[in-house]
């Protein structure tokens, strides 16, 4: 690809960017939210077709002038997008086909098709009968469902965009795995990853993408993530989490010796034996007599494997948006309080940013705006009418504190890079003037530049006397922002550890059994 330039109402995603891949090798794409990795990877697969952008792009030796996927597919080049697009209500060998049907006179040949499909699945390691329901399969065989997908279509060139974001470690292992055992039967793989660890182990060469532009392209041996993150964000980047200004409430020293400027206060919030039995299957408990605590101007950690609930406890709490059958208290302030309702969660003071903010969070096909004010409309309405003068002079204060890159507040919010969508979530939460945060997996698909900026809202957040509860898959993330840290395993609090005994292999080992210690 060479001379890629390509642009969207308001903002040039790419400006002259080249970019070029040897066969049989796994090619990283590394870069900010915003950088253009996906734009770039859409039009090599005919997702932006040709005359929608300049420049020019070659493949095996081939001028290509894609004008759709079926182009591009027909050629073996295919992309997985970050979002899967399987369609749950139908079988893994009907999703492997679909578009591609096995047929014989106007007739789909169900015989053939299920063995072709298990062919596949068998390929990427994947044990099941090609007769399930796609929706039944968890994340991590969903995406090797798509991979299977991607083979079934004589793949050459596959390109993979964030295929581990969701999935636990051993999903994402495996996964790895696979894409190794592809580049040695010469299938060629460009992947698109923000888990720069995942990255330097295993591919071959890095391209760094900055502000729409090529920055530079190495050989994998030998990088180090520092390296990487320097290529990202133009400088090198010391610490991955921002200073800390908070003391604990005797005031008690870090282990430096120093002292946290805001002091952490009183008990804010207190979850009491909270049990929460699964929507799908009642008499199954996903969150079995859970109890903690949380103070003004704490950042508490919630760390567990997948699947241990920590996420079916957030939105139970918050206006019991998951889970039925479910009992115990919620206190604020020493106070019991209703949050039965997400109106009158809301009410009580609590807030809740989802792990899924483009199905949860987000209105995609509305504009920041009206996004950062949706769940505070209350505050800008005068007898059930909104003050458009005033919603849009507090998206514009938010857009400007928290940095978020648009070209102004009428622009769609699905035009938005992955971090930027983000920080768009939590303004509208912020504006609720919330007493307690509860964020699910905040930096999720977010660059490494992203991060810190989303870390440091959280910072200020605590020290405005916040209390912040921090879910996350990523235990670094919790040792490096968090004052105390919860552990769940089975649906039970099974440890607490404070900021200064917390430590990676102990965080894993309170993970990792059923009782609490």
């Amino acid at each position: 690809m060479s001379g890629i330039t390509k642009s969207f109402p308001g903002v040039t995603a790419l400006r002259d960017v080249a970019f070029s891949v040897r066969r049989g090798e796994i090619h990283a794409i590394c870069g900010e939210n915003g950088a253009g990795k996906s734009t770039l990877m859409k039009i090599l697969s005919g997702v932006h077709p040709h005359g929608s952008y300049s420049g020019e792009v070659v493949f095996d030796g081939e001028a290509c002038r894609f004008a759709g996927i079926r182009d591009s597919e027909a050629r073996g080049v295919v992309i997985i997008h970050q979002e899967l697009a399987l369609v749950g209500q139908l079988s893994i060998a009907e999703n492997l086909f679909l578009g591609n049907e096995i047929a014989h006179r106007g007739l789909i040949d169900w015989n053939r098709t299920n063995h072709e499909a298990e062919r596949h699945l068998r390929r990427v390691g994947l044990h099941e009968n090609p007769t399930t329901a796609a929706g039944e399969l968890g994340v991590g065989k969903q995406q090797l469902v798509e991979i299977a997908k991607a083979l079934s279509k004589e793949v050459r060139l596959l390109i993979l965009d964030e295929p581990t974001a969701a999935l636990n470690d051993d999903d994402s292992a495996h996964l790895l795995d696979l894409l190794r055992g592809l580049r040695d039967d010469g299938i060629t793989c460009v992947v698109i990853s923000h888990k720069l660890g995942e990255v330097t182990e295993i591919a071959d060469t890095i391209t760094i993408l900055r502000d729409g532009r090529t920055i530079e392209t190495l050989d994998a041996t030998d990088v180090t993530e520092e390296r990487i993150i320097a290529g990202m964000v133009g400088r090198d980047l010391e610490h991955r989490f921002p200073p800390r200004h908070r003391t604990t409430p005797r005031g008690r020293p870090e282990s430096d010796g120093s002292l946290r400027e805001q002091e952490i206060g009183d008990e804010v919030l207190r979850i009491e034996d909270w049990t929460v039995h699964s929507a799908t299957n009642p008499d199954r408990v996903v969150v079995d007599h859970a109890t903690l605590s949380l103070r003004r101007g704490e950042i508490v950690g919630l760390a567990g494997l997948m699947g241990a609930g920590r996420t079916e406890l957030a939105m139970s709490v918050f206006g019991r948006s998951y889970g039925v059958d479910i009992s115990g208290r919620v206190y604020k302030d020493g106070r019991e309080i209703d949050v039965r309702t997400v109106r009158s969660a809301i009410r009580n003071g609590l807030a809740y940013v989802s792990e899924d903010r483009k199905r949860y969070g987000l209105n995609l096909v509305t504009d920041v705006k009206r996004n950062v004010s949706s769940a505070g409309l209350g505050l800008l309405s005068t007898r059930g009418w909104v003050d458009e003068h005033e919603e849009f002079r507090v998206a514009e204060r938010f857009r400007g504190a928290l940095r978020i890159k648009t070209p102004d507040v009428m622009a769609p919010a699905r035009t938005l890079s992955g971090g930027n969508q983000q920080k768009v979530v939590l303004a509208k939460w912020m504006f609720t003037e919330p007493d307690v945060l509860i964020l699910d997996e905040p930096t999720r698909g977010v660059d490494v530049g992203a991060k810190y900026e989303i870390y440091t809202i959280v910072n200020s957040l605590a020290d405005q006397g916040k209390a912040v509860l921090v879910i996350s898959s990523e235990l670094p993330e919790l040792l490096g922002l968090c004052d105390r840290i919860y552990t769940l395993s089975a649906g039970r609090i099974t440890g607490e550890v404070p900021r200064e005994e917390a430590t990676q292999e102990l965080l894993m080992e309170y993970m990792t059994q059923e009782e609490r210690t």
